[in-house]
């Protein structure tokens, strides 16, 4: 089984504040989705230029191995020596081709014949779900079958490696679901290497088998979406994978204590970033953690709510709870869904936190 390896791995712009990458390490197998995920200038995107060839590392290095112990450094090969597939933001389709002589257009820089690339692509498209569309013009396309054009013509040349820049990032939001579950079968089915960057943390949820959370070019987290949500290793991860609200904790007698209001209310660990007990603790509280209740309910924190949301079949509140962390002067903001909708903006409420298991994070 083939795998690629990516070995402290660090890019610098010049004037820039900290590196674009810095010393970035991971690696991944065949048949498996990775998603580069962050902020805007988290690097991810610089990442995956120099993975495809594109942008030259200051240092580390790119490994490809054949999986029977042979391994080739790639680090400095030019794009066209790598022979990945690219899926670029915009799809980079050209216009004045039709839909197949795109998909073919690879094929043809490789010298392969021209009644095999055009059989080739035709047989690319149908695998994307185009069958019968190679003699269309792209703009005839919407941009969904433009997303899989693109796709097409990067797996066509049966990469070992396939690389795609916010795939979906073109897409209307009911041609975005509908596209993620189709993407993720089809990424399997090619059984390439195949790394994505996005800063949908949806699409990251529904696509990757692991996630690589970057922040100011550094790796902060890999792990699958799982891992990352239910045991981030920093706040930074707790904050940017999913919602949560973090908040002064305790461990006591091995649970989590969270005191608000003066009212303490405790849940199971999930995980723990320190071991020390005395240490300053946040808990990382998810919306599924928590359930409103009717105000001064015996043992529940006492909020206000802010704001709420309809999204559809259930509410979503933001409720904000007096003597939150950082400061005791400050309130915390939980978001809470709830299947009762009669509560308003500046009602009192009550607050529980749920036997769910939570993350504990060293402040």
């Amino acid at each position: 089984m083939i795998s690629l390896s990516v070995e402290e791995l660090t890019r610098h712009f010049t004037d820039a504040a900290y590196p674009a990458v810095d010393r970035v390490s991971f690696e991944v197998a065949a048949g498996e989705v990775l998603a580069l995920v962050g902020a805007s200038g988290s690097g991810k995107t610089t990442t995956l230029r120099m993975i495809a060839g594109y942008e030259r590392p200051d240092a580390g290095r790119i490994i490809l191995r054949d999986g029977r112990g042979s391994s080739r450094e790639i680090t400095n090969e030019p794009p066209q020596r790598r022979g990945f597939g690219m899926v670029f933001q915009h799809y980079a389709l050209f216009p004045h081709m039709s839909v197949e002589e795109n998909v073919a257009f690879g094929l043809e820089a490789r010298r392969v014949a021209k009644g095999e690339r055009l059989e080739r692509a035709r047989g690319a498209l149908a695998r994307v779900g185009l069958e019968g569309a190679g003699r269309r013009a792209v703009q005839s396309l919407s941009g969904g079958e433009q997303q899989r054009v693109a796709l097409a013509r990067a797996f066509v040349i049966d990469p070992p490696v396939l690389l795609l820049d916010e795939p979906l990032s073109n897409l209307d939001p009911a041609r975005r679901q509908e596209t993620r579950e189709w993407l993720r079968l089809k990424l399997h089915e090619l059984k390439s290497i195949a790394i994505f960057v996005t800063h949908d943390q949806e699409d990251a949820f529904a696509i990757a088998d692991r996630m690589a959370v970057l922040r100011a070019g550094a790796l902060l987290q890999i792990g699958t979406p799982e891992e990352l949500y239910h045991r981030p290793a920093s706040r930074h991860v707790a904050d940017f994978i999913g919602r949560s609200t973090l908040v002064a904790a305790e461990r006591r007698d091995g649970v989590a204590r969270v005191t608000l209001a003066g009212v303490a209310q405790e849940a199971p660990i999930a995980s723990m970033t320190s071991a020390e007990p005395a240490d300053a603790l946040a808990a990382v509280v998810r919306p599924e953690s928590l359930a409103l209740v009717p105000p001064r309910s015996p043992a529940a924190w006492p909020g206000v709510v802010v704001s709420r949301r309809y999204a559809g079949g259930h509410w979503v509140y933001r409720v904000s709870v007096p003597g939150g962390a950082p400061d005791d002067n400050m309130a915390a903001t939980f978001e809470i869904p709830s299947d009762d909708g009669r509560f308003v903006e500046r009602d009192e409420v009550g607050i529980k936190l749920l036997a769910r298991p939570i993350a504990l994070l060293g402040q």
